[in-house]
């Protein structure tokens, strides 16, 4: 019989991310309770709001949300692949399929949802899969290693999420079936389901909407999906993710009220009908609503453990905004985002030629933020959802929340600085505005990662990491301490003081950086950066800098997934002699290598084994060529067009300009990768104006762009000079490339850099052409000195006996590959062969 002083227990059920953050959240707060977890997964707790990133490399380890140490460091009893099969709620007792039977005193369901399967005929057929677990995962990537083309069904959060799956796979015809009319339809509008669905496409996705699936058709396995409309699409593998459905099954078997379309319903302190079993997240039923969002679930955790230690916190719903990054495209959506004229007043903003569509939904006296819609840009996500959710009373100009302000950057940090103590920064934890206010004011917080080390804050979908790096820079401030753009922990001065530092020092290693620069061991951080400004500065070796580069530069190439490198010769404008493609067919067709024509004018060949990498470089260098750099943080490619040599159209020599350019400025280090191109006429063929710099051919002579960036946030270059003839041209290069190399950030491209520059365009014309800091002469003296002492670096290793011992999978059997990687010619090849 139990005393009043005897250790209440405690038993979970289900260990996803809900269930162990009750356990975080209890164990943080009281040790009094013996607190025993049933998992029905062979594995602990992980995160799967980054499930996805399963097949970019994250093992399960990567994604686990503790040690393997956590529960017994803690007193928590877990059980593994070993779920409750019976609830006795007279009795209080839980009984486990291997036969386990346990007491409680408080029963917390976090049972979770499984996918949603519609009963469409030829569901169990083999090839067709759901989305939800790691195991799931593991089977689709076995299964994929045999397909050709797949499909998802379900054009919303995770199947668009699914559908990155596929891709990632390597299933290039990757096909998405939407029932609705348009793509994450309780997301987002039709205006920014058309941009989401223009982008997809690009990205090589197949979007089917306005589609019901009659039928799984195929004899054993799957081999088309069969719509209403009389339509047929033949795929080899179907991944359905077409919504959840509440895990209440034990719960209905128990006797516990659900609601008539699943969940289990609780009250505002997450009781269920009997009031000593609760239950949290997904399979919770609210005020009629599941909420499938995970930060919902931790305040829910919260709240039973609040109750159950006598607190009185109580759940009245939560905000359901949501900012993700779906196959490379942000998409957000906050408070009513679906409200229209006459009940409110829209700003729209679009954008197609980069794939922004922002909305927002004010109210009609202008003086309040409703809600609104993000896409391609959701940078401004944060505040916009602070505003809201605060009822902040709005700028003059409301247009000004999407477009920016026209009347200077306001300082960083005075927006979130305004919102009141309350405000809730970081949902995930439940972390308000003063929680992080006062770390910083009483625990001497400098940094974000201090923040969550102190508060937890930001450690869940880290949405809120941007809003809080600006919060305590703002609280800094207003305590007047200087906010200092430092590289890392273990230098106290930014890239550019750095590197100022290292050439007057003339430091030619990280160790001496470190020993007179620095503290500590360095990190992840500063050592790659710290290796791109030595070579930056002296261009020396940079393989030379053993164990501080990232493992590209450490072995001249970039690895690929399996373990395998890429080889990509220069091939300077675009320009290649017969003999050159001929040599490249040979190694790639000896050494077993797929080959690909690139965006940049370039053939590229992967699957090179590391031992293998010296000797096809020796063949490649014996016919003329020489490292691509398309590995490093250099100039990757000037791409061009034909030019007046060919086309009728060519107003001056693009080709051979570009080749100029390129073997000028090929093998300088810079803070990030630099592209160009070079087109002859305003046509454009070479896409000059997407360039980091880029040349258009005018009647007169040349227009300059810089600044310009591909990527996740595509940005056209702008004008620099105009028609300029060639000289001229070089000169002004020499001054922006070196500029650039000096006082950018590590890792920032030049279309950051710009947007970051206090003056802008304006002010970069200003050094560069009117050379209004009197630094043009130094610029262009640095640039030469680098160009001057120009080597292959591939060219040195190769000649290098000490330096191709490194290239080897075992130091003691160098001969032998790494076993476990293996070549798989692609879909295509194979389909060559058929032909």
């Amino acid at each position: 019989m139990k005393t009043e002083f005897d250790q209440k227990t405690v038993v979970v059920i289900g260990n996803g991310m809900v269930g162990y953050k009750f356990c975080e959240k209890l164990i943080k707060k009281t040790g009094q309770f013996n607190l025993i977890v049933f998992g029905e997964e062979p594995r602990r707790a992980y995160d799967r709001v980054h499930l996805s990133e399963y097949f970019n490399g994250k093992t399960a380890d990567d994604l686990s949300l503790s040690t393997s140490t956590w529960y017994e460091e803690n007193g928590i009893t877990l059980y593994l692949s070993d779920p409750v099969q019976e609830i006795n709620l007279t009795e209080k007792k839980v009984h486990a399929r291997s036969g386990i039977s346990l007491s409680y005193d408080y029963l917390v369901l976090a049972t979770g949802s499984g996918a949603f399967v519609p009963n469409i005929p030829g569901v169990e057929k083999e090839g067709v899969f759901v989305y939800r677990t790691i195991e799931d995962l593991e089977i689709m990537k076995d299964y994929a290693s045999k397909c050709k083309n797949g499909a998802v069904m379900g054009g919303g959060l995770l199947g668009l999420e699914a559908a990155k799956a596929l891709l990632d796979l390597g299933i290039k015809e990757t096909h998405v079936i939407e029932f609705a009319p348009r793509l994450m339809p309780r997301q987002i509008d039709s205006a920014g389901s058309n941009l989401l669905q223009a982008k997809l496409k690009e990205l090589g996705l197949h979007i089917h909407l306005n589609k019901n699936t009659a039928e799984i058709a195929g004899d054993h396995k799957i081999e088309s999906l069969k719509f209403n409309d009389n339509t047929e699409l033949p795929i080899d593998m179907l991944v359905i993710s077409a919504g959840i459905r509440p895990r209440d099954e034990l719960a209905k078997l128990a006797g516990l009220q659900t609601g008539t379309r699943g969940g289990i319903v609780v009250n505002e302190k997450m009781q269920t009908s009997n009031e000593f079993v609760y239950a949290i997240g997904e399979c919770a039923l609210y005020d009629n609503m599941i909420y499938g969002l995970v930060a919902p679930g931790y305040e829910m955790a919260d709240v039973v453990v609040n109750q159950i230690t006598q607190g009185e916190k109580a759940f009245y719903g939560f905000d359901m905004s949501t900012k993700l990054k779906l196959i490379g495209v942000d998409v957000a959506s906050f408070g009513d985002n679906f409200i229209t004229e006459p009940d409110c007043r829209t700003i729209i903003f679009e954008d197609t030629h980069k794939g922004v569509y922002k909305r927002i939904n004010i109210s009609n006296d202008g003086k309040y933020l409703l809600g609104g819609i993000l896409i391609g840009d959701a940078e401004a996500y944060n505040m916009l959802l602070q505003t809201v959710n605060n009822k902040l009373v709005l700028p003059p100009n409301p247009e000004d929340l999407i477009l920016g302000s026209r009347g200077g950057e306001e300082n960083a940090g005075a927006g979130v600085l305004s919102l009141p103590d309350e405000a809730l920064i970081c949902s995930c934890e439940a972390v308000n505005k003063i929680d992080i206010c006062n770390a910083v004011n009483l625990d001497g917080v400098t940094n974000v990662d201090g923040i969550k080390k102190c508060t937890k804050a930001g450690t869940g979908c880290g949405g809120c990491v941007p809003l809080i790096k600006d919060l305590v820079n703002g609280t800094l401030k207003e305590n007047g301490v200087y906010i200092k753009n430092v590289i890392c922990e273990h230098f106290d001065y930014s890239r550019q003081e750095l590197l100022d530092l290292i050439k007057l020092h003339k430091i030619k290693t990280y160790d001496h950086a470190l020993d007179l620069l620095g503290r500590g061991d360095g990190c992840e951080v500063c050592k790659p950066a710290v290796a791109s400004i030595l070579a930056g500065v002296w261009n020396d070796l940079i393989v030379k800098q053993d164990t501080i580069q990232d493992s590209n530069d450490r072995f001249l190439a970039n690895i690929q997934k399996g373990g395998t490198y890429s080889v990509v010769p220069r091939i300077a404008g675009g320009e290649i002699s017969p003999d050159a493609l001929i040599v490249i067919g040979k190694v790639a067709k000896k050494y077993g290598l797929y080959t690909k024509i690139t965006g940049g004018q370039r053939i590229d060949m992967f699957g090179a084994h590391l031992n293998d990498l010296p000797d096809i470089w020796e063949e490649l260098m014996d016919a003329g060529m020489e490292s691509g750099h398309a590995y490093g943080k250099s100039l990757r490619t000037v791409k061009s067009c034909v030019g007046s040599t060919w086309c009728r159209f060519g107003l001056h020599d693009s080709v051979s300009f570009a080749i100029q350019i390129e073997n000028r400025y090929k093998g300088i280090r810079s803070p990030h990768k630099i592209k160009s191109g070079v087109s002859g006429c305003v046509r454009e063929c070479a896409e000059a104006q997407a360039k980091d710099f880029g040349i258009i051919a005018t009647e007169k002579g040349w227009n300059l762009y810089v600044c310009g960036n591909g990527g996740s946030k595509p940005q056209h270059a702008q004008l620099l000079a105009s028609d300029i003839d060639s000289e001229t041209c070089i000169k002004y290069l020499d001054r922006f490339l070196m500029f650039y190399i000096k006082t950018a950030d590590p890792l920032t491209r030049t279309a950051t850099w710009l947007n970051k520059m206090e003056g802008g365009m304006s002010y970069l014309k200003n050094v560069i052409i009117n050379d209004s800091l009197g630094i043009a002469e130094q610029l262009e003296e640095e640039i030469q000195q680098l160009m001057s002492t120009y080597h292959c670096e591939w060219s040195e290793v190769v000649n290098d006996p000490q330096l191709r011992k490194k290239f080897t999978h075992f130091v003691n059997a160098p001969e032998e590959k790494d076993p476990t990687v293996a070549f798989e010619p692609l879909r295509d090849q194979v389909r060559a062969k058929e032909w």
